[in-house]
């Protein structure tokens, strides 16, 4: 019985020393296809710049994993230095949240072929994207129309291209807060106020603000948008 009880505390013993292994609440796995030899970053923005907070070197292996501290829902960034170009292909954004999070990729599309799991966040980034890529696509056709409406000095042509632009950024911009107002319960919806319509008529980012849940209006972005409306009232 005593070896028993002796055995029973050893195994909680050791348990209990595995937990404080751990290194943060964020566990990242991945491979990037293809690459055998390099150095990942995982970087975050402070202030204006973008800070390694983790590096990790390949050497043969493709695979990789990370733990980090994550006090609250961020946009993280993974870097591949390929150390032979300085290929633009190179910087993938994800939104970390607590949790486990998979990054699966290869190195020829280090971007478009990226799938990443485990942060609702992200999916829900990831959504937002899928649908603005629509008015990115149609602004860059109304660029093109105009430079050809200049070239010709056509001055009607370029008066009303003009206006589609400003029109179809109205809509872009509308639908960024519909749809962090529709999400108000996850922390992608400060953060599209911040990093999308921050320039927007504060009434919508109020309106943005207003409809956060608790959680959210705490998080890292939350307080952010907060302190930025605040700045903005005080400077009117």
């Amino acid at each position: 019985m005593k070896k028993t009880i002796l055995a029973l505390a050893a195994i909680v013993f050791i348990a209990s020393c595995n937990k404080k292994e751990q290194k943060g609440d964020l566990h990242i796995t991945g491979n990037v296809k293809g690459l055998k030899e390099g150095t990942l970053y995982i970087q975050k923005i402070v202030d204006t710049a973008l800070i390694a907070i983790d590096t990790i070197k390949i050497d043969g292996n493709s695979h990789f994993e990370s733990d980090l501290d994550l006090k609250s829902p961020e946009m993280l960034y993974l870097f591949l230095d390929r150390g032979v170009s300085n290929s633009l292909d190179n910087n993938l954004m994800f939104f970390a949240e607590p949790g486990t999070i998979n990054i699966e990729t290869n190195l020829d599309a280090f971007l478009s072929a990226a799938k990443i799991t485990g942060s609702k966040n992200h999916d829900l980034y990831e959504e937002y994207k899928k649908t603005t890529s629509r008015y990115k696509d149609e602004n860059l056709t109304l660029i093109e129309q105009k430079f050809k409406a200049i070239k010709r000095k056509d001055p009607n042509a370029i008066d009303s291209l003009t206006k589609l632009q400003e029109l179809n950024l109205k809509r872009k911009y509308l639908f960024a807060i519909n749809f962090a107002i529709n999400n108000k319960d996850h922390e992608i919806a400060p953060y599209l106020a911040l990093a999308e319509v921050y320039d927007i008529n504060i009434k919508y980012l109020d309106t943005i603000q207003n409809a956060m849940t608790p959680k959210v209006a705490q998080s890292l972005y939350g307080k952010k948008l907060t302190n930025y409306i605040n700045t903005l009232k005080k400077a009117n």
